[in-house]
């Protein structure tokens, strides 16, 4: 069974690494052969120089990509590369910082003999975050399922077969988000508990800016109905408020007026043409092994 590991990546080498030396030091079966696709987003200084023997990965591959394009077009790129280039069964994408903790492709692994080829994603079921940013994504998932009927709980940490790559690479909608095309293209999902980890160097990437932003590009790939439960919470709440009206009981609908347009800012993204044509912004590739 051949697996590739997908990571994206943005200077961060210290972390990816250290994320290598732990995947080389996993116990899998012998009949799994390992392999790591790194996509390299731009990055504004080198690679390290880290001359490291990693035994049990069968080979690793660096994309340099020519220009920064953020971590989920680096995904879409990065499927596309292993679905046209490389001979695979499965595919791991999963973030380079440690986040997804690489003792969980283990249980990916284990999933894969009794899936029946669906594809498997890492349910977070613990948080390493502050009080505040755990909130603030439960309030994401109840937006996002309430105004879509989606409840995502899972990001790019997953275990997706050959079947779902070629869905994937085929929807316009990987471009944008990883996680909203992957519901949009398949409910019947396996999941593994999964535990976000600790970054192995420096403070978490993941702001409230960004939790915001991750929110809205993954209900962009439900837009049609967004905006219909949209239309519907707005009629209802003006019926609701039309007594009362003031600045304080309009700014629910002042907030969701401007969800929608940043939702329809965000749909754009999803580009089929420059989907298709992603593997010419690759400016060279490095077999580190």
């Amino acid at each position: 069974m051949k697996i590739y590991i997908l990571i994206p990546v943005f200077n961060d080498w210290q972390s990816v690494f250290k994320l290598l030396g732990k995947i080389n030091d996993l116990t899998v079966e012998r009949d799994i052969q390992t392999s790591v696709i790194i996509v390299n987003d731009a990055s504004t200084f080198d690679n390290m120089e880290e001359k490291i023997n990693f035994e049990n990965i069968q080979s690793i591959k660096i994309l340099n990509m020519k220009f920064n394009q953020g971590h989920a077009r680096c995904i879409a790129t990065g499927l596309k590369y292993i679905f046209e280039k490389e001979d695979f069964d499965f595919i791991i994408p999963m973030d380079g910082d440690g986040e997804d903790r690489p003792e969980e492709i283990k249980e990916f692994i284990e999933k894969i003999r009794v899936s029946s080829q669906k594809p498997i994603v890492g349910e977070r079921v613990k948080r390493s975050e502050d009080l505040i940013f755990k909130v603030c994504y439960q309030l994401h998932k109840l937006f996002t399922f309430t105004f879509t009927g989606k409840l995502i709980k899972f990001g790019n940490f997953s275990c997706l077969p050959r079947s779902i790559v070629e869905k994937m690479i085929n929807e316009k909608a990987t471009w944008n988000s990883f996680s909203g095309s992957l519901k949009k293209i398949e409910n019947d999902l396996i999941s593994i508990p999964s535990i976000r980890g600790n970054r192995y160097f420096g403070p978490s990437k993941m702001s409230f800016i960004n939790l915001i932003k991750h929110s809205l590009a993954i209900i962009s790939v439900f837009r049609k109905t967004f905006l219909i439960r949209s239309a519907f919470f707005i009629i209802v709440y003006i019926l609701m408020i039309k007594s009362n009206a003031s600045i304080i009981t309009t700014l629910p609908l002042i907030f969701l007026l401007i969800a929608v347009y940043s939702i329809s800012n965000l749909a754009l993204r999803e580009n089929m043409e420059e989907f298709k044509n992603c593997l010419s912004q690759i400016n060279d590739i490095e077999n580190i092994k």
